[in-house]
């Protein structure tokens, strides 16, 4: 079985830190790219960083400088380093696995929840 466990979340202050980790199983992790995603009350759920499995990164617009996405293949772990939080990063952040090959197919994870309030 495949599965993705986020961990992490939890209440910030505005401008502060939060790392958020991930844990994979069922895959082999170095072949897959990760994601993180979040979703806040009545949004879509929006792409927030991405990492490949040869080391590429890409963030959005609206985190880049602020987020850092990095992995350790030897843990089987993905973390997202938040920085400078903003009351607007309030959501359920999801981890996601992208399948190597044709196939297209990804896994998530369950979601942490951020909440970044004074």
């Amino acid at each position: 079985q495949v599965q993705l466990v986020e961990s992490g979340g939890g209440l910030v202050q505005p401008g502060g830190s939060l790392r958020l980790s991930c844990a994979a199983s069922g895959i082999i992790f170095r072949m897959y790219a990760m994601n993180w995603y979040r979703q806040a009350p009545g949004k879509q759920r929006e792409w927030v960083a991405s990492l490949t499995s040869d080391g590429r990164t890409n963030y959005a617009g609206s985190v880049k400088g602020r987020f850092t996405i990095s992995r350790d293949n030897a843990k089987s772990m993905v973390y997202l380093q938040m920085n400078s939080l903003k009351p607007e990063d309030t959501a359920k952040f999801y981890c996601n696995a992208i399948q190597p090959g044709q196939s297209g197919y990804d896994y998530w994870g369950q979601g942490t929840q951020v909440t970044v309030s004074s």
